[in-house]
């Protein structure tokens, strides 16, 4: 495994941090987290990504320790911010991977920029549209996290906390505005969807309905896990998510 090498991009008054980690041939998967998390929580993903190309992890303008600023972008924003990225770095065959939240940049920086994003993964996408609302999404949230690991309700609380409960609810209002079922059936890059089947924010209709609208998208559950199914399960996503950038099923 390589030590990463951490740079910033920026771009007018927004800074993204960046960790570049892994072989410096193959494909760039580029990881875009879920809402109040950043580049850390990855974990052992990370690693299994790393020995087939190279790994961009990120920390989204105002998580992590990207710093926060004035306002918000909205998805389709930030979509754009990841296409400039990926042309500022030149990075080559990119791989974008979004979890939760990263899953609606991804939606829309593949919609956006169709000649750069051939290939995508969606982890836990949200926002289910039959319940798109602040009080049910966090009762979900609660719902999955009884009985999750500690290391994944651990990095949550030291993610939240560090960005803050007055950005955490500015970005939740830009999330949960944003109707992400509307911008799919544009998605013509190769997609993946990756639920865990234990996912009480991602359920099953919802992903069906992803995999029916975007027109080349293939579902895979992993047993068992919940909406930090990456976390969890790392070494198997990132494995899956190898196979799906060489190609193979």
């Amino acid at each position: 495994m390589s030590v990463p090498h951490t740079s910033e991009f920026r771009s007018r008054e927004r800074v993204t941090v960046i960790a570049e980690s892994g072989i410096p041939t193959g494909p760039g998967f580029i990881l875009l987290h879920g809402i109040g998390m950043g580049r850390h929580y990855w974990g052992a993903l990370t690693d299994t990504l790393g020995q087939h190309g190279r790994v961009y992890a990120l920390d989204l303008p105002g998580f992590g320790d990207a710093p926060e600023p004035d306002e918000p972008l909205d998805m389709r924003e930030s979509g754009d911010l990841i296409a400039e990225l990926v042309e500022s770095f030149g990075i080559t065959d990119p791989v974008l991977v979004g979890h939760s939240m990263g899953a609606q940049v991804a939606v829309e920086a593949a919609a956006r920029h169709p000649h750069l994003f051939d290939c995508v993964v969606l982890i836990s996408p949200t926002v289910n549209p039959e319940e798109r609302g602040a009080r049910i999404q966090a009762l979900r949230l609660v719902q999955d996290l009884w009985g999750a690991q500690l290391r994944v309700i651990g990095f949550g609380l030291v993610y939240y906390l560090k960005a803050g409960p007055r950005w955490y609810f500015k970005k939740l209002r830009m999330m949960m505005d944003h109707h992400v079922e509307d911008t799919m059936p544009l998605v013509k890059a190769d997609t993946l969807v990756i639920r865990g089947s234990e996912d009480r924010l991602c359920p099953r209709n919802w992903v069906d309905r992803i995999v029916a609208i975007i027109p080349r998208a293939r579902l895979v559950q992993v047993p068992g896990a919940g909406h930090e199914v990456m976390m969890t399960n790392g070494q198997a996503v990132g494995s899956l998510i190898a196979r799906h950038a060489e190609g193979r099923r």
